[in-house]
């Protein structure tokens, strides 16, 4: 579908009532609005109460399978349901005008960026304030009610604006069929006197969608693979890179099926990790340039090809543009193109159909993989710790990685988690999630409480620095209250980690807290939680112990101390690179 420009309906004259029709023949506008998002798996939403959108939370809180989750604040709610849409597949929160509309949209700047369909639902005005030059409470004092969708177009695929029942309908569906075939959110703002007026349009049991599958164009996908093929066939050590998009182009299993049938090295970018099977024969680890799993990057730059399935090549990813990849080797593969070299590209070939397609015309090569096994040498083991001697991180990530299962989803905070967590192997079925391309940081908290009720088949395990902790920690109470069994380890070592290795300054540090009396604070004795301090190797060794036993029922919270300069090599790395890109002078007027 072409993005809509549709940004609402024409106002209705305020003089003329809305019409009333007996419910026995129709249903109301909440009521439609909840069973959409039942029929698309939505099964909960995150919201935060205000006077434009009770009335519709009513509505919500009525339909049986859906689930209405109450957040400390409408940030948290929106990267609430950035996590759900990972665990998911798509994602919803309910906010009021402006005040909480401008609060939600950090997160759905978030969620646009890494391609999350998120349907973010917003109480607006009553109808008979549109275009009366009328001054409302919750916005900046003037009668222009824009100021908000103006914010969300440039973060959103669409935009409906529903002041009246007669095409509420459509304008719903629109934006959530628009959210889903673009993986993108979308924003849905209901004026607050409609939800609960029936109208004939929105029936009691409404169509159920039908998304047209996307087709590849024969001809282009014949010719792109035919190309393809002849360009890998005569290369002597070609790899693949899997990346963030093939999550958007649903395209996992195809790039799996290239990786059987063709034998080569199968890396993946950082902010892919999790979207190819680490536990795959030929996979060798993480492409992330200078920072990359050992070994991993010089296979990948020493290729004579490489197929990059998905990428994003930004500064981050890049470490700050330093990848020694030559596009004139590469193969770049979109959710619906591919470029090969410098040239040709083929429009309209959908990556699932593509990489399917490839693999039927690859002739087995294994020169890559032979390489890879002749170099590697396996990761050592951190220093063995001394009694009593302060945990390090390496140590710490050691016996993260022992409880790392199937059954387990790992968020990764920005920050020095980043580069730890890449380092976890992950099992056949374990999530991994992280917010790379946005940064934002504090996304970790909302996220970790919407992925695990997505994917209550899982233990979350939560690793947050203390400074990303501070901006978003008052959602450890939802966490309680809906009865989360996360495990979340803070990572006490007094304040911006990342940022200390770009660029230094006193802003880098932070005010310390009690942590684990803060989230002791918050339990107050009601639901289940339990908190614990960690100096040592022989502390954690105690509190994973117990976490992963008498209270793996309960969201367990511990706080790990270590030196402030205790940071991972590949951050160290990483941070002297972004820092000279970051300072490049001026270009030359």
């Amino acid at each position: 579908m072409e993005p809509s420009t549709d940004i609402g309906a024409t106002p209705r004259p305020t003089s003329a009532p809305l019409p009333v029709v007996p419910a026995a023949c129709s249903g109301t506008l909440g009521q439609y609005l909840a069973r959409r998002l039942v029929d698309i798996g939505v099964h909960d939403v995150f919201s935060v109460p205000g006077d434009f959108n009770l009335t519709l939370l009513d509505h919500l809180i009525a339909e049986p399978e859906l689930n209405l989750i109450g957040c400390c604040n409408e940030l948290n709610a929106g990267y609430a349901a950035d996590g759900y849409a990972r665990a998911r597949g798509v994602g919803a929160c309910v906010v009021t005008f402006t005040v909480g509309g401008l609060s939600v949209l950090n997160a759905i700047a978030g969620a646009c960026s890494e391609n999350l369909p998120v349907i973010c639902i917003v109480g607006g005005p009553n109808s008979n304030d549109y275009g009366t030059n009328r001054i409302l409470h919750h916005t900046i004092g003037s009668p222009d009610f824009s100021q908000e969708l103006r914010c969300f177009q440039t973060v959103t695929c669409y935009q409906a604006v529903v002041n009246n029942l007669e095409d509420g309908h459509e304008l719903i569906d629109t934006a959530i069929s628009t959210a889903l075939k673009e993986s993108k959110p979308v924003y849905i703002s209901i004026s607050c006197n409609l939800p609960a007026i029936p109208h004939p349009t929105f029936g009691r049991d409404p169509v159920p969608f039908f998304l047209e599958p996307k087709v590849s164009n024969p001809l282009g996908l014949e010719a792109a693979v035919e190309a393809t093929a002849a360009f890998l066939n005569k290369a002597v050590k070609p790899v693949l890179v899997g990346g963030p998009k093939l999550r958007v182009a649903k395209a996992q299993k195809a790039f799996v099926e290239l990786a059987d049938a063709s034998g080569y090295p199968l890396a993946v970018m950082p902010s892919g990790k999790g979207m190819v099977p680490e536990h795959h024969p030929h996979f060798i680890g993480t492409y992330w340039g200078a920072v990359s799993t050992s070994f991993c990057g010089e296979i990948v730059e020493s290729a004579d090809a490489y197929v990059f399935a998905g990428p994003i090549f930004n500064d981050y990813s890049s470490v700050g543009y330093s990848l020694l990849i030559k596009k004139e080797k590469a193969i770049i593969v979109e959710p619906n193109r591919v470029t090969i070299g410098n040239g040709p590209s083929f429009c309209w070939v959908f990556m699932g159909d593509f990489l399917s397609a490839l693999a039927k015309k690859l002739k087995k090569n294994s020169t890559g993989m032979e390489n890879y096994r002749r170099i590697f040498v396996p990761p050592g083991m951190p220093l063995k710790a001394q009694k009593d001697e302060p945990l390090r991180v390496n140590v710490l990530f050691k016996h993260i990685q022992d409880i790392v299962t199937p059954e387990t989803a790992i968020i990764a905070e920005t920050g020095d988690s980043w580069f730890n967590c890449q380092k976890l192997r992950l099992p056949e079925n374990c999530g991994y999630e992280f917010q790379m391309q946005y940064g934002s940081i504090g996304w970790s908290v909302g996220a970790t409480l919407g992925y695990a009720q997505g994917a209550k088949d899982k233990r979350v395990i939560a690793c947050i620095g203390d400074g990303s902790f501070q901006v978003t920690a008052q959602d450890i109470s939802t966490m309680i209250r809906c009865g989360q069994n996360t495990i979340i380890f803070l990572i006490n070592n007094g304040g911006y980690t990342i940022e200390v290795e770009i660029h230094d300054g006193p802003y880098n540090v932070i005010k310390n807290w009690d942590y684990t009396g803060l989230v002791d604070a918050i339990h107050n004795g009601e639901g289940k939680c339990w908190t614990t301090k960690v100096r040592t190797e022989e502390d954690l060794t105690e509190a994973i112990a117990k976490a992963t036993g008498e209270h793996k029922d309960s969201l367990c919270f511990i706080e790990v101390f270590v030196h402030k300069d205790d940071t991972s090599k590949e951050l160290l790395e990483w941070g002297s690179r972004v820092s000279a890109a970051n300072s490049r002078p001026p270009n030359p007027q």
